[in-house]
């Protein structure tokens, strides 16, 4: 997070179909795991749409999206609030203890600094609180790789832009780092193996 920082947000030049699946995946990913109630959910990278913070709807009670670039029309749902910034210089500014849900999905890949952001999303937790996170695997590199750089069925950019790929042996030791009981994490494979879907939930 202290290197050079990407300029524009998921999906500011639009989705390809590929992508459009991916995030449809992820929602019902993230729905499944989401703690009961009306929340307060922290959307890491949320893309420029923050499609996926805005389709939890009544789900969400205070929802707060962070990336580089956000629409008008994501602007301007209700209940939701934006911090237009990269995610390191955003982090420092959330509250210790004032979420109930974040969502790291199809980000922790892009950051520096992966293991300091997870840090982070402990401290921002409330006690209970969940993690959600959603990373491309090393078995899924050259799928992905091959759709972008040869298909051209997803953004590129997006590809080049991948900082490392994570597998259980990678995600688990992070998390219990950032503070995270082992007791509390549970990870699957998921899109056919291409992702790895983690959630952490902070002790009570």
């Amino acid at each position: 997070m202290t290197a050079a920082t990407r300029e524009t947000s998921y999906g500011q030049d639009g989705l390809t179909v590929v992508d459009r699946l991916g995030v449809w995946l992820s929602r019902r990913a993230i729905e499944r795991h989401l703690p009961d109630g009306a929340l307060r959910v922290l959307d890491l990278g949320c893309g420029h749409d923050a499609t996926l913070l805005r389709s939890l709807g009544s789900r969400v009670r205070e929802g707060t999206g962070v990336d580089v670039s956000i629409s008008d029309a994501a602007a301007a749902t209700p209940h939701l609030t934006f911090v237009r910034s990269t995610i390191g210089d955003a982090l420092p500014q959330i509250a210790d203890e004032s979420q109930d849900v974040v969502l790291l999905i199809n980000v922790l890949e892009h950051l520096w600094d992966a293991q300091e952001a997870l840090g982070a999303c402990h401290r921002v937790l409330a006690p209970g609180g969940t993690l959600l996170v959603n990373v491309p695997t090393w078995r899924g590199k050259t799928a992905l790789e091959l759709s972008a750089f040869r298909l051209g069925m997803s953004p590129a950019t997006e590809m080049d832009d991948h900082k490392r790929y994570y597998d259980r042996r990678d995600l688990w030791p992070m998390l219990v780092a950032a503070g995270f009981k082992p007791s509390r994490i549970h990870m699957r494979r998921h899109k056919l193996t291409l992702n790895l879907f983690a959630r952490a939930q902070r002790s009570p």
